[in-house]
């Protein structure tokens, strides 16, 4: 048993020497040191030995097992060493004084309009909030006026998600967050809500020049006592002319949306045709802008507000399709599409 002990360290001594990569040196070690290895299956036979001779004999395995351990580990530092070594080498001399040759991004046209939208709103008094795409049934849905089963669920069919949670399909999600955060504030100091939420939402819908899966909106709201609809409209002319810095054809027309009572749709006069038709506007002349209205009572009372004494607006503006109004841009899918040539010729200050 000595012997064969002796013969481990003398061929671990030998052998490691030509060993030049670490999965052939763990390998070398399963060999030696592993469940079924050389000095594993001497341990074995320590059983049959006498008393006497087992302490002995233990010593030995031991220092067997202690100098191939050592040996092996030496191995990879030096391995890892050598590999440190070569990858160095091999990797490209850059030299800094060259000047660099590189071609600067731009930012994307949503991008854009949604930094213009925040500064215009940001001046006339609003606070900009930032809110999860991924939300609750009720945030989404039953906080805004929408029970479950209820038939409005309908217009927005969007992507759920296997922890019941879903994609929200509207900015609208963050009313109830925005409304409980700032409650305080307006009715123990009389404070003002003004606020503007802007983000991505999803629907399951099929798409076309004028409707993505994916698209862009920012969800502003105004609390306060004696709000009407022409603060409504007062905000959203002014947004609109210093967007696009003219006066812009809009109309007011009925429309429902469950979170507020009366509803509108807010359209703009079509940018791209001037009002002629075309596929962005469905031939119409006219492009839906933005769902807005004055809050639902039952909105406001999910968010922690009394209706009875204050009254509100809310707005969604599509940023998707303000930025194809701004910029000229025919097809929505043209925004999604990662197309360098479609989206490198935006640019602006910023950039």
């Amino acid at each position: 048993m000595k012997e064969k002990l002796e013969a481990i360290r003398t061929k671990a001594e030998a052998e490691l020497s030509a060993i030049t990569d670490l999965i052939e040196l763990e390998n070398f070690r399963v060999q030696l040191l592993g469940k079924k290895g050389e000095l594993t299956s001497i341990l074995k036979m320590m059983g049959s030995l006498s008393a006497e001779e087992r302490p002995v004999m233990g010593q030995v395995v031991n220092e067997v097992r202690a100098f191939v351990e050592q040996k092996i580990a030496e191995k990879i530092k030096e391995i890892k060493e050598l590999e440190l070594k070569k990858e160095i080498e091999s990797t490209p001399v850059f030299d800094i004084s060259v000047p660099a040759n590189l071609t600067r991004g731009s930012y994307h046209p949503i991008t854009l309009v949604q930094r213009q939208c925040e500064t215009i709103f940001k001046s006339m008094g609003f606070t900009v909030e930032d809110y999860s795409e991924v939300v609750t049934d009720y945030e989404c849905f039953e906080s805004l006026n929408i029970p479950k089963d209820h038939p409005a669920r309908d217009m927005q069919d969007t992507y759920y998600l296997e922890n019941g949670q879903l994609l929200k399909s509207q900015t609208s999600a963050a009313q109830n967050a925005i409304y409980k955060k700032y409650k305080d504030a307006l009715v123990n100091d009389g404070v003002p809500i003004k606020a503007i939420f802007p983000g991505r939402c999803f629907r399951n819908e099929a798409t076309d020049a004028c409707h993505e899966n994916t698209f862009f909106q920012m969800e502003g709201v105004m609390v306060d006592k004696d709000i009407s609809i022409s603060n409504l409209i007062y905000f959203m002319k002014t947004m609109l002319s210093e967007v696009f810095q003219k006066d812009i054809k809009v109309r007011l027309r009925p429309g429902f949306f469950p979170f507020v009572e009366p509803g509108f749709e807010l359209d703009i006069s079509c940018l791209i045709c001037g009002g002629e038709g075309c596929p962005s506007c469905k031939h119409s002349g006219w492009l839906e802008l933005c769902p807005c209205g004055m809050i639902h009572p039952e909105v406001l009372k999910a968010g922690g507000i009394d209706p009875e004494e204050y009254t509100g607006f809310a707005f969604g503006l599509g940023l998707t399709r303000l930025a194809m109004m701004k910029y000229g841009v025919k097809d929505i899918r043209d925004l999604n599409s990662g197309s360098l040539k479609a989206l490198s010729q935006f640019t602006d200050d910023e950039n």
